[in-house]
């Protein structure tokens, strides 16, 4: 027996009627983009494996989340770190890959041989195979455990139920049935190592193979990264210390949904600020008479991103020679400021361009969607053209 998708309350259909308002305006937002759109999905897309790795205290700055994305070198992350974050990108790269495949089907070897590509790296923990014995999940600042997961004997058993019941044929709202998955994988913890994250990506698996958004757009990883304390209270309070899919886990559906209608909302305002930040910095550029191929790499640096000249070369898809002279232009007109010897140099904004990003800024809200008149009236595709 796994977890079973509940019936929704009325006041969960109100707010799953909303999210998905806000994530019709944000596919007719990006259905038909212009190139500010690349900027803000690989961003995106290094937001989501930052912070899901940063739940299991793999930490990568900003920059060498992005460096992942884009397939070049670290700036500051340690060996070990840089290859789980790898790990995670290339799982998360297939997961996309999968999105629209007209063949697939869940199975356990599917979910195997994911995470035998986030953990690959790391033998000793069984990459690509079902744990060999008993785990726990310990409180170290409690000093004791909090979680044990199922003899390892049920662990097969449990999840051929969860592949069949992610292939069934079912009414249940993606993000619901999303969430349950997440439920079911975190809690039978089938893995050595990895649970939490590969049932993250299952979750957006689950979400990304709905299609009524980008992938990268679907996710909720940013989300519980950024609210991990919640995350794991919810899960406790669910887990109870054990495997109990017989407890009521209303609290983790509302948990999953406030969770994407706070992500939901984040997108659009970013979708906003990028689209004005890019505008205004085309505008500048043309005015310098810079070629307008600098603009990805001028506007990842309004944001706040370190810039490499192996980094301007693949966005810009240029010649080491044409990058040095491109980044040199950008500096002698005031728009980045250099640190560093040739080969190491480090590229940041200058005030020009942190002026440009914080007139567009918008905070991110953290609205309770369940409260009673808290509910903000979602953006119209209008709003954000």
């Amino acid at each position: 027996m796994i977890f079973q998708a509940p019936t929704l309350l009325p006041e969960e259909m109100e707010v799953l009627q909303k999210i998905n308002a806000m994530r019709e305006t944000l596919k007719y937002a990006i259905s038909t983009p212009g190139r500010w759109f690349g900027v803000l999905r690989r961003t995106t897309l290094a937001r989501n494996i930052r912070h899901s790795n940063s739940i299991e205290g793999i930490n990568v700055s900003k920059d060498d989340a992005l460096a992942a994305v884009q397939d070049d070198e670290p700036m500051t992350a340690e060996k070990s770190t840089w290859q789980a974050t790898i790990g995670y990108r290339n799982v998360m790269t297939y997961v996309l890959q999968l999105a629209n495949d007209p063949h697939f089907c869940y199975s356990e070897g599917l979910i195997r041989s994911l995470h035998f590509m986030m953990i690959q790296h790391d033998l000793p923990k069984h990459p690509g195979r079902y744990r060999p014995g008993p785990i726990f999940v310990r409180d170290e600042k409690k000093q004791q455990n909090v979680f044990e997961g199922p003899d390892p004997e049920l662990v097969p058993g449990l999840m051929a139920e969860l592949v069949e019941s992610l292939n069934a044929r079912t009414d249940v709202p993606a993000m619901i049935r999303a969430a349950v998955g997440h439920l079911n994988l975190v809690m039978i913890h089938p893995f050595s190592d990895g649970n939490g994250r590969m049932a993250r990506c299952l979750q957006t698996l689950i979400l990304a193979r709905e299609q009524i958004i980008e992938p990268p757009f679907c996710s909720i990883e940013e989300y519980l990264g950024r609210f991990s304390q919640d995350y794991y209270d919810v899960l406790a309070k669910v887990g109870r210390g054990a495997f109990h899919p017989e407890v009521d886990f209303r609290s983790w559906i509302q948990f999953n949904l406030i969770a994407h209608y706070r992500q939901a909302s984040w997108l659009l305002q970013r979708t906003r600020m990028t689209q004005r930040v890019w505008a205004e910095i085309e505008r500048l550029l043309a005015r310098y008479g810079i070629n307008d191929r600098a603009l990805p790499t001028t506007v990842d640096a309004a944001f706040g991103y370190k810039i490499r000249r192996s980094h301007y070369r693949n966005s810009a898809l240029v010649s080491e020679q044409v990058a040095s002279r491109d980044l040199k232009s950008l500096v002698d007109h005031g728009l980045l400021i250099g640190e560093g010897e040739t080969r190491g140099r480090i590229y940041e904004g200058s005030p020009i361009l942190k002026e440009i990003y914080f007139r567009n800024y918008e905070s991110r809200t953290n609205v309770d969607p369940f409260r009673q008149g808290a509910l903000p009236f979602p953006p119209t595709a209008e709003a954000i053209r």
